[in-house]
């Protein structure tokens, strides 16, 4: 990906917590424990049937083209919701699952969040590993933002409004994007072409997930790709702001990587970074859909540019 060089490693890892003090090795079983959310919530499977129902219906509630190309491979595609006005806000949503499950058709139901507020919302998939790496799927996204910034306009969305908010593996791929030297990638596109993102239990450094037993087979994470797509090790993001949050009964180390952002760039460049008290990972990003909530009162204000 196009983003500035690495600083030297301003992110504490979770060796100092699930590691063996002094050496370079990891505690396993500690970090499936931390990173295992589906184990973490016992009935996260009726979380996946809800959002499938919900976004059935949103659907068919909003007008839609669906499985527009934005790249050459069968899962570089996405959907958008067209505004209703022109010269809308627009918000790229990016799903989560571990870079290597679920679908942009199971997020529909968080649509109606942002229409209801007179956005523009483009919904992106991405190849899943093992069959692509994370670094292929940044990129990915990076052509799904160009083609964005290229092609919403017909749709009544600015190209000169685009945020993106993501969810776990979409919060991570989210932060990178507003890391991107767009011009490097395309001289044509604005250094800014993110305005801002909001990451939703995002990842920001992965080497923890590269000793992750249930992770390891799929993710097959190297020290270099570890390195390169963990954006807390990046120099500050020029553009943003980026928002981060995170649910209140997560883990350990989903709670870390929350506050490891503003650590890493600090509070001008991240001035959300909050915990949502009673919230799991996956009910966290429930409340992006209930504009009586924290999360989706931060996500329309950044929208909006409030």
């Amino acid at each position: 990906m196009t983003i500035k060089g690495k600083t030297k490693a301003k992110a504490k890892t979770a060796a100092t917590s699930g590691a063996t003090p002094g050496a370079q090795t990891w505690d396993t079983a500690w970090l499936d424990r931390m990173y295992n959310n589906r184990a973490l919530v016992p009935d996260h499977a009726m979380y996946f049937t809800r959002w499938a129902d919900a976004s059935d219906d949103a659907r068919e509630a909003h007008a839609n083209e669906l499985n527009i190309p934005y790249g050459p491979t069968p899962l570089e595609t996405l959907d958008v919701f067209p505004a209703q006005k022109k010269n809308s806000p627009v918000v790229v949503f990016i799903h989560g699952g571990y870079w290597r499950s679920l679908d942009k058709s199971q997020h529909s139901f968080l649509v109606s969040a942002f229409k209801n507020e007179g956005g523009c919302v483009v919904m992106p998939n991405y190849g899943l590993c093992p069959a692509v790496t994370i670094s292929e799927i940044t990129m990915q996204m990076v052509k799904a933002l160009a083609w964005t910034y290229r092609n919403i306009k017909k749709y009544g969305g600015d190209p000169s409004r685009i945020t993106v908010v993501g969810h776990s593996a979409g919060g991570h791929l989210a932060t990178m994007l507003l890391a991107c030297q767009w011009g490097v990638y395309d001289r044509k596109l604005p250094a800014d072409l993110v305005k801002g993102a909001m990451s939703i239990s995002g990842l920001y450094d992965l080497e923890p997930l590269r000793h992750t037993p249930f992770l390891a087979d799929s993710l097959r994470l190297t020290p270099e790709v570890a390195s390169m797509n963990s954006p807390a090790l990046f120099p500050r993001a020029a553009q943003g702001p980026l928002y981060s949050v995170v649910g209140g009964d997560e883990s350990a180390e989903f709670l870390r990587h929350n506050t490891l952002m503003r650590e890493a760039w600090g509070k001008k460049a991240v001035p959300v970074c909050e915990s949502i008290k009673g919230r799991n990972h996956f009910s966290v990003l429930e409340d992006l859909s209930a504009p009586w909530e924290r999360v989706n009162k931060l996500a329309v204000a950044l929208m909006l540019g409030a």
